[in-house]
């Protein structure tokens, strides 16, 4: 999201075809980049079609991952197969067969693995026939691995962990990062979330749209960490995932034809597009991140805004506020604002403290100080920060937000630490670079 012939490499069901293969790499170090960028572009889609086939989480990564080393001796010997994807999936598969076969439950897997044969020698058109009888309803094996994953039998931070590590390739410690936690805690409950799944027997399905409905918060949840991850990221060759981003924005959309007229979807679908319309202004042409205040908004993608707009009168219009409506809502007021100083951020400060209400946490309580600081001034917003900062102590943002508070508030010498603490906290190299550039114009401004 890894013996072989290239003339099977296209029986695997639901691999995208049609972009040109490169010429094969010409050392070891190619083939290792081309296969990372591989791997990290179709995890989740290949992972989501083993685990369908094999019901089985730990099984599934454990044979993609075996299909990966293989992948890496097999290409620098003889170059990229025709379609590289397809030869992960089915090298992955057929090692996970193979693995059956060696285990004391192989008769109990028996089904499975004549499933599996059978599926090797099946022509197109069969294969097409037999997918679209299995999930009549969305023919895409990642949407049915999300709601596997957003089972109610696993607590929701576990649902969500899943979801991310499985189909966004996201790693443990990426996983972490984004929950507060420790790798070992979030390595625990990603082990203990697969074993619950196997154990209960959780079935890799579409649930009926009662159960659906219930669902839905927590997979819209999996869908907004994934567009976080694309939207920012020290990751992969850019800071900007692009395709992890389009990836979140294309499972909303399915989910809204599933369940069209639903307001959160719409205020999701929203959000993403509001925060996608800036993604040129971001960073600079050296690659450096740039603060929102100094983003040149001729950049903002004008496109991207006009939809998210519209989706978000359509979700308002319903009349069911939800926590996604309100986020696209504080998105919306940055988007129709002409700059920085003119944002109405009376409305925002008023929004995050109705966020809370759906979503009480200490970070959203940041978000809010942040907007007061614009409303009541940096001396009052640094006096509010006493109302998070044990919660947060180690959060490199809070660092940063007490920084530019000490700054504004003329304070240079203990906004200077605050800036060093944050730069220490921060794990990404653009983050501590954005950081590092703030404190060193904040320093020539006061000599």
């Amino acid at each position: 999201m890894a013996g072989h012939p290239d003339n099977q490499a296209g029986t695997g069901p639901h691999i995208r075809k049609g972009n040109a293969i490169p010429p094969p790499p010409e050392n070891e170090k190619d083939i290792h980049r081309h296969l990372d960028r591989l791997a990290r572009k179709e995890r989740g889609r290949l992972l989501a079609a083993l685990i369908a086939h094999l019901n089985d989480f730990q099984l599934a990564e454990d044979a993609f991952q075996d299909a990966l080393e293989r992948a890496l001796h097999h290409w620098q010997k003889n170059g990229l197969p025709r379609s590289p994807a397809a030869w992960l999936f089915q090298t992955a598969r057929r090692r996970a067969i193979d693995t059956l076969r060696r285990t004391a439950n192989f008769h109990s897997k028996q089904q499975e693995i004549a499933y599996e044969t059978r599926l090797n020698g099946l022509m197109a058109q069969d294969r097409a026939e037999m997918a679209m009888q299995q999930a009549p309803a969305i023919p895409d094996e990642r949407l049915r691995l999300i709601f596997t994953c957003c089972h109610p039998a696993l607590d929701k931070k576990s649902r969500i962990a899943l979801t991310l590590h499985t189909l966004g390739g996201l790693t443990t410690s990426e996983i972490a990062s984004a929950f507060l936690d420790t790798i070992p805690t979030m390595a625990q409950r990603l082990v203990r979330a697969k074993r619950k799944i196997r154990q209960a027997g959780i079935p890799f399905a579409i649930p009926g749209k009662e159960q659906l409905e219930e669902r839905l918060d927590t997979v819209l949840s999996v869908i907004y960490l994934i567009f976080n991850e694309g939207y920012f990221s020290a990751h992969g060759d850019s800071p900007v995932r692009t395709a992890l981003s389009a990836e979140a924005m294309r499972l909303a959309r399915i989910l809204l034809a599933l369940v069209p007229d639903q307001p959160e979807i719409e205020g999701l679908m929203a959000l993403m597009l509001l925060h996608d319309s800036r993604r040129a202004a971001r960073f600079d042409a050296t690659g450096a991140m740039v603060a929102l205040e100094q983003q040149d908004r001729n950049l903002w993608h004008k496109e991207s805004i006009r939809q998210g707009l519209a989706f978000l009168d359509a979700a308002m219009s319903r009349h069911a506020p939800g926590p996604f409506q309100i986020q696209a809502a504080i998105s919306a007021l940055h988007a129709r604002a002409p700059d920085h100083t003119r944002t109405d951020w009376p409305q925002i400060a008023s929004l995050y403290k109705e966020l809370a209400r759906y979503r009480p946490n200490p970070v959203v309580q940041l978000n809010r100080i942040v907007a007061l600081s614009y409303v009541e001034g940096p001396k009052a917003a640094l006096l509010h920060l006493k109302e998070v900062e044990d919660a947060l102590s180690d959060y490199q943002p809070l660092h940063a937000a007490r920084a530019d508070f000490l700054r504004r508030a003329g304070h240079v010498t203990e906004a200077e630490k605050a800036y060093q603490r944050a730069i220490e906290l921060a794990g990404e190299e653009t983050v501590r670079m954005f950081l590092q550039r703030k404190l060193g114009q904040m320093l020539r401004a006061s000599n």
